[in-house]
């Protein structure tokens, strides 16, 4: 039997509580909504192991079109736990990572709009400047711009 193997990774998928301030949020950052639907029905919920669901999901893609992600606003069942808050050394998937250019103007922009910086912004050696900031609903979300 011929052995599988990873061609791409997809997508990343976030649930949120409010998908329009999400959007807007992935968009100031640079991604494009690529769709956006209502996914329901128990065909769902054999997928998720959630039963009958109702889901709004949009679909985000950064502009080299190569990377994806997925958000979600539950409407049934309701989320039922909460790690936005979490700090960055819980367990777990935590944080989404995108590499930018000209990062100051796009952190400023951002902590403009609502969102914390979270630490500082630093410099890795002379490859590097990056931070974590604390965006829509508390998510945390790292900036990398390479130099």
């Amino acid at each position: 039997m011929k052995k599988s193997n990873l061609i791409e990774m997809n997508n990343m998928g976030i649930v949120v509580e409010n998908l329009d301030n999400a959007i807007s949020f992935f968009s100031e950052i640079g991604l494009k909504l690529e769709g956006r639907t209502t996914i329901e029905g128990e065909w769902a919920g054999r997928v998720t192991g959630l039963g009958n669901q109702n889901v709004e999901v949009a679909m985000m893609v950064t502009p080299d079109g190569h990377s994806r992600l997925e958000i979600s606003k539950f409407i049934n069942p309701t989320t039922i736990s909460d790690h936005r808050k979490a700090p960055v050394n819980s367990l777990g998937y935590l944080r989404i990572m995108f590499r930018v250019d000209n990062i100051d103007e796009l952190v400023s922009r951002l902590i403009k709009n609502g969102s914390e910086l979270v630490g500082e912004m630093v410099q890795y050696e002379n490859s590097y400047r990056l931070c974590y900031i604390r965006g829509t609903e508390g998510l945390l979300i790292g900036l990398a711009e390479q130099l």
